[in-house]
């Protein structure tokens, strides 16, 4: 069990209007739950829970929850948390909305990015799970994937990528990535990956690193002409620390939304990101699996991803990754998605990814399935990490 300090302020809302804000919440996360959120009693209007009824929607912690004396939870069966999610003096434009729970915040993604060295030339992520849906996303992995060959082969960055998905990886336990050497010249890396739970393998890949040249050419293509971020829609996917901005609001889990072309554009950006070039690149790799299957879905009426792993099998298979130039995460970047097949149970897609002034920094390629389960089954198909 951990309790810590949160970092945003956070409201809370009954039918009759704001009945807590706080910017001195505590959060209490144990591993494989559903994170919870912690209002000081005084920053909490008890009369106006009282007034509505709705006294018993705070539960106080048992007495021996020492750290936790003077706050209470709410029931959010009844009482709807929004965290203001942006940095004390960011422009209102800068901060969104969340609804808590949350996965978690940006600086855990770039905590599971930060594999570490498990000896020879393996390293291992640590684990992350909020309890809800415990399936390791495969960008995910080929993001540590890219960290791990950035530490590996130092002074050289990857600039190709592929990796497929074999089967489920759960998220609550930790993943080991095992690199194998397969060249290493004067100017280029050429490494496999394996990435194992256990003694499973749920993925594998290849990496290609150079060692940056003195350019001689260049030719890349234009952006697609949409609206920028500020002026493209926030979509809340339970991270903090993390803006989405979809252009003309074209990814959505309703499948009653209307059909579109299979095109989803996306302003991503991370906050307070290290340093480190090869974790840049892994958060651009880590998002490039979100989106693709939603483009491809999109000309399609009545279907939607709500119904993943419900009443349809969803997931990515393989992703191929080049990167064309340095990356700052912690700056907008454009991902367009763009699928150009759906049939047989799989779709294809053709992605790229832009900076704010146009620049191609990756293209990208995702093979995914949607398919109905197998007759009698109704469970993630463990051949593929979602």
């Amino acid at each position: 069990m951990r309790i810590e300090r949160y970092p945003y302020r956070a409201s809370a809302w009954s039918e009759g209007g704001l009945v807590a804000q706080s910017d001195s919440c505590l959060c209490l996360e144990e591993p494989g739950q559903t994170p919870v959120l912690f209002f000081p009693l005084a920053d909490i209007d008890l009369e106006r829970l009282e007034s509505e009824g709705r006294r018993h929607a705070v539960v106080e912690p048992p007495a021996a929850e020492g750290a936790l004396a003077g706050f209470g939870a709410f029931n959010q069966d009844q009482v709807r948390i929004e965290i203001s999610d942006g940095r004390q003096g960011d422009a209102p434009r800068d901060v969104t909305i969340k609804r808590f729970p949350t996965w978690g915040d940006a600086a855990h993604l770039i905590d599971q990015l930060d594999v570490r060295p498990d000896g020879g030339i393996s390293f291992v992520g640590v684990a992350r799970s909020d309890g809800r849906r415990p399936v390791v996303e495969g960008s995910q992995m080929l993001g540590q994937a890219i960290v791990a060959a950035g530490r590996h082969a130092a002074g050289r960055r990857v600039v190709s990528s592929s990796m497929i998905f074999l089967r489920s990886a759960d998220a609550r336990q930790p993943l080991r990535f095992e690199l194998e050497e397969l060249s290493s010249g004067r100017i280029f890396t050429g490494l496999g990956v394996r990435v194992l739970q256990g003694e499973r393998c749920s993925a594998a890949g290849t990496l290609l690193l150079e060692v940056p040249s003195e350019e001689l050419i260049r030719y890349a293509v234009e952006p697609p002409d949409v609206p920028g971020p500020y002026e493209s829609q926030p979509y809340d996917m339970g991270v903090t620390g993390r803006d989405i901005r979809v252009v003309e609001g074209a990814y959505s889990n309703d499948p009653d939304a209307p059909v579109g072309s299979p095109v989803v554009d996306a302003w991503v950006r991370f906050r307070d990101v290290p340093k480190e070039p090869a974790v840049h690149a892994g958060l651009l790799a880590q998002f490039s699996g979100h989106m693709s299957i939603a483009a491809a879905l999109r000309p399609h009426a009545g279907i939607s991803q709500d119904q993943a792993h419900r009443t349809l099998s969803m997931g990515i298979n393989a992703i191929n990754l080049s990167l064309h130039r340095a990356v700052r995460a912690d700056e907008w970047m454009l991902y367009h998605h763009l699928s150009t097949f759906a049939g047989d149970g799989m779709t294809h897609s053709e992605c790229r990814v832009h900076d704010v002034a146009g620049d191609l920094l990756a293209s990208f390629s995702v093979e995914a399935m949607v398919r109905p389960f197998p007759a009698g089954t109704g469970t993630v198909d463990d051949r593929t990490a979602l």
